[in-house]
């Protein structure tokens, strides 16, 4: 077995993971950061990317993405369409911020780049198969090389920033699943197709049919969804069925067809992990929760996560303070059941629920009304989708 040492152990390539060890290094604090993925594998799977202006203030200003703001698209609002017509929340008015569309894979080619350009220690191809001794002063990722050879890091500190099936979790919670969770009973349909916006900002619509969700990827990319059942065969319907399903759920704008160059379904799941921290293992990002994407939270929630983080790791390691560290589970909780909450709402006002009755049906539109004709709904509304505040 090789064995390395550092500071802090970081599973997993993805935002929360480069983003840490980049403030890290910044701090004077090294770290290895492992991921079972190809480098190629990692800047080339697509996903969504609409970032708080928080979330861009950080990745610009300490220099993990220093292009950001003039690569990305700067969003001032999103449409709510329902019963055939759209109304606009303008974020800058009700909140004095705004949004970017920049996709995460984007957000990952940038930090990959930067932190590969610092130095750091960026081990691809590698598989954590558990973390031992959390309770210990010097916990241990096990892993395996692509090879099959077995790999120890032994750290003052392992953070599991690994996703959803995090095998870091185990270690924190005392299982793969300990959490709360639930799972909702329909999903998205998504498309990328060869085609220009059909419109400037983000739709989020509500019809009888079902929700849809039309963004962008870029002038000549864009992203959709349509509500559908969560075992839907991706392949089963043909392009001209896709465009219909679309067409019909977005009444009153014209949709840009293209050449659909990739279909998915997404399944929409909550989760919070029962702790977050035991001993010198901690969870961040996807690691440690999961929203539905109706609320554009993913993303950001982890840099919120990592930001609160870093500073109680510098406490720690730097000064031994061990307070910072001990807070970060409870400050950390209290945005992630705020986005897990915005999420739910954002979701289950726009979606058609597969039982829903004619009364959930129009009450579901008096709904929608109450936050549109409403300026403290509008405004909800905003400050949610455009961030809080992080409290240190």
């Amino acid at each position: 077995m090789t064995t390395a040492r550092t500071r802090v152990a970081i599973i997993g390539a993805g935002p929360a993971g480069l983003l840490l060890s980049h403030l890290l290094e910044k701090a004077g604090i090294d770290s290895i950061v492992i991921d079972s993925r190809t480098r190629e594998e990692i800047e080339t799977t697509i996903r969504a990317g609409i970032l708080e202006q928080g979330t861009v203030d950080v990745l610009e200003g300490s220099g993990a993405s220093p292009s950001i703001r003039a690569k990305a698209n700067k969003h001032d609002g999103i449409e709510l369409r329902f019963a055939g017509q759209g109304h606009r929340i303008d974020f800058p008015s009700l909140t004095g911020r705004s949004v970017y569309l920049y996709p995460q894979h984007e957000v990952l080619k940038d930090l990959i780049e930067v932190r590969l350009a610092a130095g750091q220690d960026l081990r691809f191809g590698i598989t954590a198969e558990r973390v031992d001794g959390s309770d210990s002063d010097r916990p241990r990722v096990i892993a395996t090389d692509a090879g099959g050879g077995a790999l120890e890091i032994e750290a003052d500190f392992v953070v599991g920033a690994d996703g959803s099936r995090s095998v870091a979790r185990p270690a924190v919670t005392g299982s793969s699943t300990g959490g709360y969770f639930r799972e909702y009973p329909f999903a998205w349909f998504g498309i990328l197709t060869e085609a220009p916006p059909s419109a400037e900002e983000l739709i989020y619509s509500n019809s009888p049919d079902g929700f849809a969700l039309i963004s962008q990827r870029s002038p000549t990319v864009q992203r959709m969804y349509f509500q559908c059942d969560p075992d839907a065969d991706p392949d089963a319907l043909s392009e001209s069925e896709i465009w219909e399903a679309l067409q019909a759920r977005v009444p009153g704008t014209t949709l840009v067809e293209g050449r659909i160059i990739k279909r998915d379904v997404l399944r929409f799941r909550s989760f919070v992990a029962h702790e977050l921290r035991r001993g010198r293992v901690v969870l961040v990002g996807d690691a440690a929760h999961t929203v539905p994407p109706t609320g554009a939270k993913g993303m950001n929630l982890a840099v919120a996560d990592v930001i609160l983080l870093e500073l109680a790791l510098r406490a720690l390691l730097l000064h031994n303070d061990e307070s910072a560290i001990d807070a970060y589970a409870d400050k950390a909780l209290r945005r992630i059941w705020k986005a897990q909450h915005f999420s739910w709402w954002m979701t289950s006002m726009l979606h058609v629920a597969p039982n829903a009755s004619d009364f959930d049906r129009l009450r579901q539109l008096g709904e929608l009304r109450s936050v549109v004709e409403s300026e403290a709904g509008r405004t909800y509304l905003a400050e949610a989708y455009t961030g809080w505040p992080i409290e240190l």
